[in-house]
């Protein structure tokens, strides 16, 4: 009953607070002695009886003198939690502390973009729970194809250099089931017949077939495109559409009607928290991750874009030269230093494959970097469209460094590299 008093107490308060000024003297006479009386019955420790009556005699004071303060529906109240709630998130967004998502794999293996899991035979698929579970600890979708009708399994391929891609198109998909997203969609043959699965929108499928139509020839750390261009020309035939621009890859797996052409899970990249506060303090260092808006890239691939966020490392700040050399980075003539990944790149140690000679830093060309800028590459640079390819960030555009990675719960959870 107490906190029930000191309830109604605060609502008193409110109304003397905004409304003293229009109420008559014999009005703030009324309401301050009630509310006073209620107040040092509370401290007191007065029974409930005595509290129930004092509170009761308040109520239709604060009825009549209260206007829009009293009574505070509680739609008014949520109205102002959620308002508050917004401002305080979005301030600690825009100054301290953002999340981020890593879509793509060119910082792989220090971090991990969205990347697929295969399986082989029905049997491997998990079942309901196990789906329920990988979506909650992995961040895992699933995709699953079957055969509109009985044949061999096409891809079609389209060549790109000495790479090659599955062609595809973007259409309209549902982030979360709610929000617009765009997706992108592949259309693969059975027979003469097309199926098609849909797939976020930096998501690439080419690994996806290598894996599951030719799993004893995919090198685990080549780009899949090349793998896939390498795979293509092993072809004793050569098979085109009408137009002869599409080449299709011959997987040599029929199926029947009904029959599973393809199934996989799409594991979440890493999300983690960005520090958004200490580059207004301290300058960026190289070896750091580094977070940027990528609005002024004007060399960008796929051309002009909406804004977004990328993640590399910082291998460049003003005036230094960067040079590439038997898979080595070199920073003003002498390997890099300021990070494990640079070391192990070198190397070519476990998973890192070495820095590739592409982009500006072809056959031993050097970059050097512009006065108020940075040069950013991928950990995986065999797989990294980056600074080698569009130039360097203007340092207005730096957001931060990776703090924390939070999700999914693998072994890369916790402080990020």
């Amino acid at each position: 009953m107490r906190a029930h008093a000191r309830n109604w107490l605060e609502i008193a308060d409110k109304v003397w607070n905004y409304r003293r000024d229009l109420l008559s003297e014999a009005d703030a006479r009324e309401l301050r002695t009630k509310t006073e009386a209620l107040r040092m019955q509370t401290a007191n420790k007065a029974d409930a009886a005595t509290l129930k009556a004092s509170v009761e005699a308040l109520e239709p004071v604060l009825r009549r003198m209260g206007g829009k303060i009293y009574p505070k529906t509680a739609l008014i109240e949520n109205v102002e939690f959620f308002l508050i709630a917004a401002i305080v998130i979005i301030g600690i967004r825009t100054y301290f502390v953002q999340p981020f998502s890593i879509p793509t794999n060119s910082m792989w293996p220090s971090y991990n973009g969205m990347t697929p899991e295969v399986y082989a035979r029905p049997s491997d698929e998990p079942g309901v729970l196990g789906r329920f579970f990988r979506f909650v600890t992995l961040g895992a979708t699933s995709r699953r194809v079957d055969a509109p009708t009985a044949g061999e399994v096409l891809i079609p391929v389209i060549d790109i250099g000495d790479q090659a891609a599955i062609p595809c198109r973007d259409v309209p998909g549902r982030s979360w089931l709610i929000f617009p997203t765009t997706e992108k969609e592949y259309t693969l043959l059975v027979g003469k017949e097309p199926v098609t699965v849909r797939v976020p929108a930096d998501f690439h499928l080419e690994r996806v077939v290598l894996e599951a139509f030719s799993p004893s020839s995919v090198p685990s750390h080549e780009n899949a495109r090349v793998d896939l261009w390498r795979k293509l020309n092993e072809q004793p035939e050569r098979i085109t559409d009408p137009s002869g621009q599409i080449r299709f890859l011959r997987t040599g797996r029929y199926v029947r009607l009904g029959e599973r052409v393809i199934a996989f899970d799409i594991l979440t990249g890493d999300k983690l928290f960005v520090d958004r506060f200490s580059y207004h303090f301290f300058p960026p260092k190289v070896g750091d991750g580094f977070v940027f808006n990528t609005r002024n890239l004007v060399g960008r691939p796929n051309g002009p874009q909406s804004e977004q966020y990328y993640i590399k490392r910082l291998v460049g700040t003003p005036d230094d030269t960067l040079q590439i050399k038997d898979y080595t980075l070199y920073r003003n003539g002498k390997p890099i230093e300021g990070a494990a990944a640079f070391g192990k790149n070198a190397r070519r140690e476990g998973l890192y494959v070495g820095y590739r000679n592409e982009g500006g830093l072809t056959n031993g060309a050097t970059m050097t970097v512009l006065p108020d800028s940075f040069l950013a590459m991928g950990d995986n640079s065999a797989d990294s469209q980056d600074g080698r390819f569009w130039g360097y960030v203007p340092s207005k555009d730096v957001v931060g460094r990776p703090l924390f990675v939070y999700f999914p719960f693998t072994r890369r959870w916790g402080s990020a590299q």
